[in-house]
């Protein structure tokens, strides 16, 4: 059987796992998702050379973009999903499947999480995006685009930096080029890059810049709010000039959580330092005396904000876990323990962000 193609971003342990599966058939990238339907590709060129693409059905599999499959025979449909390095994933925001995840990408080496200057900058959603990011497997970069539109982008910069502690935040812009280049060589070695971000932040812009190709397109954004519309409606893996992938996501209008994994200890990690200086092991981080939260608060080196939004992260969290267990039980109480249905057989398109 024919070895994987590297260049797609096979790695060692995918190989690993297809030797012990008996490498029967030569496994697949996922690189689009419709409704029902994966289209996939074995070589490099079958996404870089215009050939028909090889459609097949995932009713059944928890299949994302990115992800690396195995075909059957007939080459009609998923057979297996491989054991993903990374998964950027989310709450499902359908009505009634609140308790479902949605995974956005799969197997990201790197995602960028996109915010523009073209409006004041949003922490609370960065931090959200952050232990996503965290929980996904995959290393966060922060990237703010149009920074054309200002006259000096760094206060805005440094305001995202005090919330990311320590996670990368670069200027770029899809229209000028400046930055492009920093975010390229992370694709370097056939990795595979993924944006998140609003509508209209400029992601489609930073693709086309970084592909050297109106592969997307691009609208303008409302001139009130700078919110803008889908440019790109559905998730896909488009190859990069050279080497590397990346995969474009919709804007994402709500950044629900889903069940963390050490996701909001890292993007609050100032937080959880001071809180491991309390006096009381069981301190309500309120009026306890010996307090090291509420003493940060006072001499200013912590904003209250920061600790409100923790904490609203972590009800959130737990009601979720509650939401998922009562799916369960229910589950287990009809005829056939049957659930309901994954959120990746469903297609969503957010339309602006409010968060």
């Amino acid at each position: 059987m024919i070895r994987p193609d590297a260049r797609l971003g096979w790695t060692d342990a995918l190989h690993d796992e297809w030797t012990e599966r008996g490498a029967v058939r030569t496994p697949a990238r996922v690189t689009r998702l419709d409704r029902g339907w994966s289209t996939v590709a074995r070589t490099h060129d079958d996404v870089t050379e215009g050939d028909e693409p090889l459609r097949v059905r995932n009713i059944g599999a928890d299949v994302a973009v990115g992800d690396w499959v195995e075909i059957d025979e007939d080459d009609e449909r998923v057979e297996h999903v491989f054991e993903r390095s990374s998964a950027f994933t989310r709450r499902a925001s359908f009505d009634g499947m609140r308790a479902v995840a949605h995974t956005l990408a799969a197997n990201i080496d790197t995602v960028f999480l996109v915010h523009a200057l073209g409006a004041p900058p949003s922490p609370r959603r960065l931090e959200r995006e952050l232990v996503l990011a965290f929980d996904s497997g995959a290393e966060p970069v922060v990237v703010l685009t149009k920074n054309d539109l200002l006259d000096d982008p760094e206060p805005a910069r440094r305001a995202l930096a005090d919330v990311a502690l320590g996670v990368p935040v670069l200027l770029a812009s899809g229209v000028t080029g400046d930055g492009i280049d920093r975010l390229r060589d992370r694709a370097d070695g056939d990795r595979t890059l993924a944006f998140l971000g609003a509508s209209g932040v400029g992601k489609s812009t930073l693709v086309n810049a970084l592909i050297g190709d109106e592969v997307q397109a691009t609208t303008q954004v409302r001139e009130g709010d700078h919110r803008g519309r889908h440019t790109t409606v559905a998730a896909e893996l488009l190859a990069l000039p050279g080497e590397g992938w990346i995969i474009d996501t919709p804007g994402v209008r709500a950044v629900s959580l889903w069940l963390s994994g050490d996701g909001i200890e890292r993007a609050f990690a100032d937080v959880f330092d001071l809180m491991d200086h309390c006096r009381f092991r069981d301190c309500k981080h309120d009026r306890e005396p010996g307090c090291a939260v509420q003493a940060a608060i006072a001499d200013g080196s912590l904003d209250a904000v920061r600790l409100e939004a923790l904490e609203r992260l972590v009800e959130e969290e737990a009601a979720l876990e509650a939401e998922q267990e009562a799916r369960i039980k229910a589950a287990d109480r009809r005829v056939g323990g049957k659930t309901i249905p994954d959120a990746s057989e469903f297609d969503e398109v957010d339309e602006f962000d409010d968060v």
